[in-house]
């Protein structure tokens, strides 16, 4: 194998590739990079048994070949190297040789014959969307799925095609978000429960463009496909939560806020919700609505803080407890300037939506005050 490629090219490709390099395995060649030609194309493969990449790039290709190297190793050469053109070729002594200007590196490489196949994924389903739309889709729900191993189900995002419209959901037990999105081409009804962590690596790789991106789904794996890269993932098993049932639909409290005071004023309080002697623990913060006013408060043994909003109210008064991190998260991933922000009961699940945007939807449960 002899290849000469620009710098710049190699790295884009190192630098998605290696999010499917394996960390903590006893297979060594599960911690390197393929790298295989193909006329005038090299590609570069990782694979974790979980997901896997395949990235291709163009290139001036010498001699054909293929070889596995250590993806760290060689990644971190790449990067240091001078931005022009790196030379790349297999020596009589089987050592990876890399060549950059004065710079000459030799690198011990493992047989690619012993490299895991990426599964071969017969599509079902699919739906092609534009990356930028995926990218706010993944944004706006991957922070509320679930961290907990015992319900593996939770620890992904549904994406649900239903009536041409695509719903993607994330929940973890006490929050829930919910974001759709109309098609522009009629697509069969189909559901699959992503991998956070596969949506978190595909989130990195996509661009904030217009190019497509065509996600197809099989019985137990799906496969997201780009321009030059391709990412094959399992899917989660078991049966997602019926979302609809659990969102509520009508409000006995409603307050209309500017989103960005409302986000300040959460995160001046947490500065004492957070900041307590027993440092695993949050402690919850208390919102009083009132006619025209909201107050945000919160105490524990290192202090107390108070905020006053005045704002737009409907319906009755109400004093609720958030664990204030949910709160946050669900205001960080909102764009729009006001958002409504829906209470039943102190009790009941309150709803966080832009005024303006009705595909986007956060729920979150209360903590029961004590008496």
């Amino acid at each position: 194998m002899k290849i000469v490629c620009e710098k710049e090219k190699i790295l884009k490709a190192i630098n998605s590739v290696t999010k499917a390099v394996a960390t903590k395995t006893t297979m060594p060649i599960l911690e390197g990079i393929l790298i295989q030609t193909n006329d005038k194309e090299v590609k570069f493969t990782t694979y974790d048994l979980e997901i896997g990449i395949e990235y291709i790039i163009d290139a001036n290709v010498e001699e054909q070949g293929s070889t596995v190297v250590n993806a760290i190793m060689f990644s971190e050469i790449i990067r240091k190297l001078p931005d022009t053109d790196i030379k790349i070729s297999i020596n009589e002594k089987n050592l990876l040789v890399i060549e950059c200007e004065g710079s000459l590196y030799k690198l011990a490489t493992m047989n690619p014959d012993e490299f895991p196949e990426l599964p071969k994924i017969n599509v079902e389903n699919s739906v092609e969307i534009e990356q930028n739309t995926l990218k706010e889709m993944i944004r706006k729900t991957i922070f509320a799925v679930s961290a907990e191993e015992n319900r593996p189900i939770f620890t992904g995002c549904l994406f649900e095609i239903k009536n041409n419209k695509l719903n993607v959901v994330a929940v973890d037990g006490f929050r829930l978000a919910w974001k759709s999105k109309f098609l522009q081409s009629s697509v069969n009804d189909f559901s699959a429960v992503i991998p956070g962590r596969t949506l978190n690596e595909v989130n990195k790789i996509i661009l904030d463009s217009f190019d497509m991106v065509k996600i197809g789904v099989a019985k137990n794996q799906a496969l997201f496909e780009m321009e030059n890269c391709k990412l094959v993932t399992r899917l989660l098993d078991g049966e997602f939560l019926n979302y609809n049932s659990v969102i509520p639909e009508n409000w006995e409290t409603r307050a209309r806020v500017n989103k960005n005071n409302l986000q300040n004023c959460f995160e001046r309080i947490s500065l004492i919700s957070a900041s307590s002697i027993e440092k695993e623990k949050k402690y919850p913060v208390k919102l009083s609505v009132e006619i025209g006013k909201m107050v945000i408060s919160c105490t524990n043994q290192t202090g107390d803080a108070k905020e006053e909003m005045f704002i737009s109210t409907e319906g009755q008064n109400l004093e609720v407890a958030f664990n204030p991190k949910y709160f946050l998260d669900a205001l960080r991933a909102i764009d729009d300037e006001e958002i409504n922000v829906d209470f039943g009961s102190s009790i009941s699940p309150c709803i966080i939506r832009p005024v303006d945007d009705g595909d986007y939807i956060y729920m979150i449960l209360p903590i029961r005050l004590k008496d």
